[in-house]
C-alpha cells in the first residue's frame, strides 16, 4: 500500500494572471509544504478548485507535483466524481504517472444510494494500479457513506482509508472500531483533528497546515506521545484559525491567506471569487495571530 503519511496537505491550485494553472509555481508550494510539516498533498481535490480544472491540466498538475517532491513527500491524486468511468480512466492514468494513491469523493448531486456508492468505489479500486482512499463529505455531496458501507468497502482490496469530513463522532468511531488492521482514517476538517485521532484515527488530509503545518504536526505528535493536554492545549490555541479559513466556502479563504502570506498563488476561478472587504480585513487579522510555517521564498528543486 506504500506509506502515506498521517499529515496531508490539501493544496490549492495557483493560477498565473491569466489565469491558467501555474505549474512551476505548484511545483514550490509543494515543495515548501514538504518543508513545513506535510507527509504529502492531495493534488486536485476540493481546496484544489478541481471542478474547474480540465483532464489535461490534472495530469499535468499530478506528474509535475510529483516530480517536484520525488522521495520527499507522497502525492495522492484526486481522481473522482460522479462519473464512475471517468473516475476509473483518470486513476488508471494518474496511477502510471507515479502518483502514490488516489482520492475519490462521494458522488454528487443524484444522491446514490448506499449500494451504489459501494459498488462505485468498489469499481475504481478494482482498475486503479495505486491505492484509494475513500473521501466523505456530506456538506458538499448531499450523500453521506455510512459507517456501515465505509466498513463494507474497507475489506476491498486497494482501498486504503477513507477520509472523513462528516463531523459525526460516533459514525467516524465506528469505523475505526469495525475496519480492519491498516485500514486509515484521516480526518478531512482541521478542527476535528485532536477528537479524530484520540479515538484511535490516523491523521488529517488537511488546510490550514498551509499555514501553519509544523504546528499542526507537533499537535499530532503529542497525541501521538499520549500527552493529551498539551495537544489539547495547541489545539484550542489553533481551533480560531482553523474555523477561521472555512468562513467562506473553501478555498477562498485559505487561498487569500496564503498570497497574504507573500506565496503567490493568484486568485480563483469562477465561480468562484475572492473575499469581500470586510471578509479580507478579518483573514488578515486572524493571520497576524498566528506564525506562518511555510518557507515562501523555497527554491525550485
Amino acid at each position: 500500500m506504500g506509506q502515506i503519511g498521517r499529515l496531508l496537505t490539501a493544496m490549492i491550485t495557483p493560477f498565473d494572471g491569466a489565469g491558467q494553472v501555474n505549474y512551476p509555481q505548484a511545483r514550490r508550494l509543494a515543495q515548501a509544504l514538504a518543508d513545513s510539516g506535510s507527509d504529502g498533498v492531495v493534488v486536485a481535490g476540493t481546496t484544489g478548485e478541481s471542478p474547474t480544472l480540465s483532464h489535461e491540466e490534472k495530469l499535468r498538475l499530478f506528474a509535475e507535483v510529483k516530480e517536484a517532491v520525488a522521495g520527499r513527500a507522497a502525492v495522492v491524486a484526486g481522481t473522482g466524481n460522479y462519473n464512475t468511468q471517468e473516475s476509473i480512466q483518470l486513476s488508471i492514468e494518474a496511477g502510471r504517472l507515479g502518483v502514490d494513491a488516489v482520492m475519490a469523493v462521494v458522488p454528487f448531486y443524484n444522491k446514490p444510494p448506499q449500494e451504489g456508492l459501494y459498488q462505485h468505489f468498489k469499481a475504481i479500486a478494482e482498475r486503479s494500479p495505486v491505492p484509494v482512499i475513500l473521501y466523505n463529505v456530506p456538506s458538499r455531496t448531499i450523500t453521506n457513506l455510512s459507517a456501515e458501507t465505509a466498513l463494507r468497502l474497507s475489506q476491498v482490496d486497494n482501498i486504503l482509508g477513507v477520509k472523513e469530513a462528516s463531523g459525526d463522532f460516533e459514525q467516524i468511531a465506528q469505523i475505526i472500531q469495525g475496519a480492519p488492521k491498516g485500514f486509515r482514517v484521516w480526518s478531512g476538517n482541521d478542527g476535528d483533528t485532536f477528537g479524530l485521532m484520540c479515538l484511535g484515527g490516523y491523521g488529517v488530509i488537511s488546510v490550514a497546515s498551509h499555514l501553519v503545518g509544523k504546528q499542526i504536526k507537533g499537535m499530532m505528535e503529542l497525541v501521538l506521545q499520549g500527552k493529551t493536554e498539551a495537544a489539547a492545549a495547541e489545539h484550542r490555541r489553533l481551533l480560531p484559525l482553523f474555523k477561521g479559513l472555512f468562513v467562506m466556502s473553501n478555498p477562498i479563504p485559505v487561498k487569500h491567506c496564503v498570497n497574504l502570506a507573500g506565496m503567490e498563488v493568484g486568485k480563483l476561478r469562477l465561480p468562484l471569487v475572492e473575499p469581500d472587504q470586510n471578509t479580507a480585513a478579518t483573514l488578515r487579522e486572524l493571520l497576524r495571530q498566528y506564525k506562518v510555517d511555510l518557507p515562501v521564498a523555497a527554491p525550485a528543486r
